[in-house]
């Protein structure tokens, strides 16, 4: 297993890469930190042998922007554009070790979260996916959401798609609004009918529920003021149209819901950014589950597995692609790559 060191430097450079310059400079001082034996080694040993898909980079850097969040580390809050802070990047580090020694146990708490990215920028791919499926079947779709943290994305269809150039699809005045999230030769334009949604997650989030928020807020990097933004307006939206996302494995949540067919309905299974949190077992398992289903979808009632997953290392960053697998007959395709977050999304 790759050690701690690396795995947090990977992350940083990711972050870098990725516009977020404050958390690619808290992580590589954090594993600067842990290579010379400072107290952030303490801190991250019960996470040594955790496995990297449960990202504890992302976990520390989650629990230290709690703690700003929740106003229980101010010195460090003026570091971070999500509390008001201006002064940037440039000697966070240092204030957030000073954090460490004075908060361990504190933190040590909220390591033990399992990351939430309810990433609403993700949508700008299922909406374009949806139609894709709308367009091939011409049927009213049951929307499915393994992995579904507190669901906000199960209300894809309530958020709004402004193209540029006068177009806009979704609902035009939505609290979300995505601006000119695709590129490419853009998905048919064909009508969208949610007519039943409902997701899993084994930890799932409640979105009135403020340390819920607060969770969800957290794992969001603090200097992506759009993100943050954009994930408030999605938790209003979801306080206003609540939908029940329980708390269960995707394999039970699939043998379930996928056990007949449902005539008259396109049943999309959809996923981000979620294997590499699935143990083997479960992976192998909701495949099967998965393939199982399609052998049973028929044409008045298809069955599509629509995915937005990375592939892997391409010149120091991770394509995710946005691809989808049909049933009858398990034809499956590449729609789009993306970044993790969501926009923009390259239709092929």
């Amino acid at each position: 297993m790759t050690d701690l060191p690396t795995r947090f430097r990977a992350q940083a450079e990711q972050c870098g890469l990725h516009g977020s310059p404050l958390t690619a400079a808290l992580l590589y001082g954090a594993a600067d930190d842990y290579d010379g034996g400072g107290p952030l080694r303490d801190l991250l040993a019960p996470l040594a042998e955790d496995p990297s898909g449960t990202v504890p980079s992302l976990r520390f850097a989650g629990a230290l922007h709690r703690m700003v969040l929740a106003g229980r580390a101010p010195a460090l809050a003026v570091h971070y554009p999500s509390a008001g802070g201006t002064v940037g990047p440039a000697g966070a580090w240092p204030v957030a070790r000073r954090l460490i020694e004075d908060s361990g146990d504190e933190l040590a708490a909220d390591l033990q979260r399992p990351v939430q990215t309810n990433e609403v920028g993700r949508a700008a791919a299922l909406y374009g996916g949806l139609l894709h499926v709308t367009a091939d079947w011409h049927l009213p779709i049951r929307l499915l959401e393994i992995g579904a943290s507190a669901g906000l994305n199960l209300r894809v269809d309530r958020f709004t798609y402004d193209l540029g150039a006068g177009v806009v699809l979704g609902v035009p005045q939505s609290a979300v609004r995505l601006r000119e999230p695709w590129r490419g030769t853009y998905p048919p334009q064909a009508p969208l009918d949610v007519v039943t949604r409902a997701g899993c997650d084994p930890a799932p989030l409640v979105p009135t529920d403020e340390a819920d928020r607060l969770t969800l807020l957290s794992y969001v990097w603090p200097d992506q003021l759009e993100r943050i933004d954009r994930l408030r307006a999605a938790l209003r939206i979801a306080a206003e149209q609540p939908i029940t996302v329980e708390a269960l494995p995707a394999s039970d949540f699939l043998r379930r819901e996928l056990s007949t067919p449902r005539p008259g309905n396109a049943t999309v299974v959809w996923h981000s950014v979620v294997r590499q949190y699935l143990s083997r077992e479960e992976r192998v398992e909701v495949d099967a589950l998965i393939g199982a289903a399609g052998e049973r979808a028929t044409p008045d009632a298809p069955l599509v597995r629509l995915s937005l997953e990375p592939e892997k290392k391409v010149q120091s960053t991770f394509r995710f692609l946005v691809e989808m697998t049909t049933w009858p007959g398990g034809a499956s395709r590449l729609l789009a790559e993306c970044l993790g977050h969501g926009p923009p999304v390259t239709w092929q």
